[in-house]
C-alpha cells in the first residue's frame, strides 16, 4: 500500500509543478532575476506550500502518534550545521539557479521529454555519483 501511496503523492507533486510553472527554468529564473525582470508568481507557490504544509505538519503532530503508511515518523536527529552541510546546500543553490530547476520539477520536466529536464538530471545524476565517488572516499 505504501508504494501506491507513495506513487499517487509524486504525481500529485508533478501535476502541482507543472500547474505552477516550476518545470520551466525560465520562469524559475525569472524569479530568481531580483534586479532585472523579476517574476514574484512562484513566491506565491512557495507561500501557499509553506502555509500548507505548516497547517499539516500542526495537524498531524496533535493527532497522530505515528503515520498511517509506516511504525514510525523519520525525522532527522541532527540539528547542528557543519561544513559538508553548508557546502552541500550552497552547491545545490548555485545549481538550481544557473539551471532553473531543482530535482523534482527537473525530474517532471525529463519525464515530459524537455531537452533541459533531461540535460539537468543528467547532470544531476554525474554529481550524486560525483559525490559517492569523491566525498565518502
Amino acid at each position: 500500500m505504501s508504494l501506491v501511496m507513495a506513487g499517487v503523492v509524486g504525481a500529485l507533486f508533478g501535476a502541482g509543478l507543472l500547474v505552477s510553472g516550476m518545470t520551466q527554468p525560465a520562469k524559475v529564473i525569472g524569479f530568481l532575476d531580483v534586479a532585472g525582470g523579476w517574476d514574484p508568481s512562484l513566491a506565491f507557490v512557495m507561500g501557499g506550500a509553506v502555509v500548507v504544509y505548516g497547517l499539516a505538519w500542526r495537524l498531524v503532530r496533535a493527532r497522530r502518534r505515528e503515520p498511517w503508511f509506516d511504525a514510525a515518523f523519520h525525522l532527522p536527529t541532527r540539528r547542528d550545521l557543519d561544513a559538508r552541510l553548508l557546502g552541500g546546500a550552497a552547491i545545490f543553490g548555485v545549481g538550481w539557479g544557473l539551471g532553473g530547476l531543482c530535482p523534482g520539477p527537473g525530474l517532471v520536466a525529463a519525464g515530459g521529454g524537455a531537452t533541459t529536464g533531461l540535460a539537468f538530471v543528467a547532470a544531476m545524476l554525474v554529481g550524486l555519483l560525483a559525490q559517492r565517488r569523491f566525498a565518502r572516499g
